[in-house]
C-alpha cells in the first residue's frame, strides 16, 4: 500500500491560512478520484477541494472550523500503489475550483428526530430555521429527491447539513416530526451560541479592520431623481426583448464612471502597510450584495467600457452568481470602488463602511415622493439621499463633497451621462 499526503494549497493572494469550513469525509471512508473532500474558505469565497486519487481516508488534518496553514498535510489517503508520494494541486485547479459563500448562521430551533415512513414528505417551512448551510453537491441530492433542506437536521459546524445528513434523513422515510408549538405568553430565557465561521468570520474581521485603520469621512446629498426616473421608464418601455429591465443602479454606476476621472482619489485602493495609494484609470465597480449566506461583493469590472444595457446585464448576471454560490473568485475581487443599497427598506441616511482597502463607498438611499421647492413652486419631486465614505487620510471633506456634487449633476440631469 502506497500513501499520498493531501496538502493544503494556496488558492490566490498569497493566503497562509484557510480555514476549514466543512468535512464530506471522515477516516476510513473510501474515495475515488474527484470526489468532493472538504470546502476550505478563503477571504473571498469557499473553495470545494477534490481527491486527487482513489483511496481510503487515513488521517485529517484538523477539524471542521479551525484554520489550517497553507502547505500543511490537509489529508492522507491510502492507495492501492507502492511507495510514498505527495500531491498539492496546482494553483490553476485551485482558481478552477467553484468558490460558494459558507457563512456561520444562528443554529436551527431544535427538532425531533426523523421518524421512519414508507413515503416521503416535503415540508415547505420550519419556523426558527432562516439560513441553510449545505454544499452545492448535497443540494443537487435534495432537489433531485424532492427534499427541502430546513427540514433536514445538520449535524455539522453551525447545523451544516453533509451528505450522510441527507442520507440518514432519506433512510429514515424522509419524515419530519411534528414541531411543539410555542407557548407565545410565556416568558423565554433561552440563550444561543453562535460561533462566528466562514464567511460571517470573514465579515467580521474585516468590518473591524476597516473601522478601526480607516478614519471615515461621512457626506450625505439629497438629489433630485425625477428626470432619471422618466428616462429610465421610457427606455424600460422600449427596450428590446433581449435588453434587461434598467434599475437605478446601471445609470449610478453610468454616472460614476463619468465622473471618476476628475477624482482619481476617489477610485483607488490605499495600501496601509506601504503607505501608497494606487489610482486606477478602469473603473471596477463592487456591488454590495445580501445573499443567504451573507454580505457579498460582486465586481463589474471595466465599468467605463460598458455602456447601460451592459452594465444592467453584468450587474444582473453578477447579483445572482453571488445568491447562488456559483460566482468565480476573480468575480468578487478587484474592486476599485464599491455601491451599496438597501433597496427599498434604504432609510433616509445610512454610514456604510468602506470596502477596504477602497478609499470610496456609495450608499443609496430610498427613493421617496417629497414636496420640495422646483422653479419657485412647490411639487411633488422624486428624492433619494446618497450616503457616501471616504478614507479620510487620502480623501479630504472638500474633494469628497465636489465627487459628490458633481455626481448628483449628472443623475439630476441624466442625458449628459451619456453625452
Amino acid at each position: 500500500m502506497g500513501h499520498y499526503s493531501f496538502k493544503l494549497p494556496d488558492l490566490g493572494e498569497g493566503i497562509v491560512e484557510s480555514e476549514i469550513v466543512d468535512w464530506h469525509v471522515s477516516v476510513g471512508d473510501r474515495v475515488e478520484e474527484d470526489d468532493l473532500l472538504v470546502d476550505v474558505m478563503t477571504d473571498k469565497a469557499t473553495v470545494e477541494l477534490s481527491a486527487p486519487v482513489a483511496g481510503t481516508i487515513v488521517r485529517l488534518g484538523c477539524d471542521a472550523g479551525e484554520m489550517f496553514a497553507v502547505g500543511s498535510e490537509l489529508i492522507l489517503i491510502e492507495t492501492a500503489g507502492e511507495g510514498e508520494a505527495v500531491i498539492s494541486p496546482s494553483p490553476s485547479a485551485a482558481e478552477a475550483a467553484t468558490p460558494k459563500p459558507a457563512p456561520s448562521v444562528p443554529q436551527a430551533a431544535p427538532v425531533q428526530a426523523p421518524e421512519p415512513a414508507s413515503h416521503k414528505t416535503t415540508i415547505s417551512h420550519v419556523p426558527g430555521r432562516h439560513e441553510i448551510l449545505a454544499a452545492p453537491s448535497v443540494r443537487r441530492r435534495a432537489r433531485a429527491e424532492d427534499i427541502d433542506l430546513a427540514v433536514v437536521p445538520g449535524t455539522g459546524p453551525a447545523g451544516r447539513i453533509s451528505n450522510t445528513d441527507l442520507e440518514n434523513f432519506i433512510a429514515a422515510g424522509g419524515m419530519q416530526a411534528a414541531l411543539p408549538v410555542s407557548n407565545q405568553s410565556a416568558a423565554r430565557s433561552a440563550t444561543t451560541e453562535i460561533p462566528l465561521r466562514g464567511l460571517r468570520r470573514v465579515i467580521a474581521q474585516k468590518m473591524v479592520a476597516a473601522k478601526r485603520n480607516i478614519p471615515h469621512y461621512s457626506y450625505v446629498e439629497e438629489i433630485d431623481i425625477t428626470a432619471l426616473e422618466e428616462l429610465r421608464q421610457h427606455l424600460n418601455e422600449n427596450r428590446k426583448p433581449s435588453q434587461p429591465k434598467l434599475t437605478l443602479l446601471p445609470f449610478i454606476m453610468q454616472a460614476l464612471a463619468k465622473t471618476l476621472p476628475e477624482f482619481p482619489f476617489c477610485n483607488a485602493r490605499f495600501d496601509d502597510e506601504r503607505e501608497v495609494l494606487t489610482q486606477y484609470d478602469a473603473v471596477h465597480i463592487g456591488i454590495a450584495t445580501m445573499t443567504e449566506k451573507g454580505l457579498m461583493v460582486p465586481v463589474v469590472k471595466h465599468s467605463e467600457a460598458l455602456d447601460i444595457w451592459q452594465s444592467a446585464s453584468e450587474l444582473s448576471r453578477l447579483s445572482a452568481a453571488a445568491r447562488e454560490g456559483s460566482a468565480r473568485v476573480d468575480e468578487l475581487s478587484g474592486s476599485t470602488i464599491t455601491i451599496t443599497s438597501l433597496g427599498a427598506i434604504g432609510g433616509i441616511v445610512t454610514t456604510p463602511v468602506i470596502n477596504a482597502p477602497e478609499t470610496t463607498i456609495v450608499g443609496i438611499n430610498k427613493l421617496q415622493d417629497k414636496p420640495v421647492v422646483y422653479h419657485g413652486e412647490i411639487v411633488v419631486r422624486k428624492m433619494m439621499n446618497l450616503s457616501s465614505s471616504f478614507d479620510h487620510r487620502v480623501v479630504d471633506g472638500y474633494d469628497a463633497a465636489l465627487m459628490v456634487q458633481a455626481l448628483k449633476r449628472l443623475l439630476e440631469n441624466p442625458a449628459s451621462i451619456f453625452v
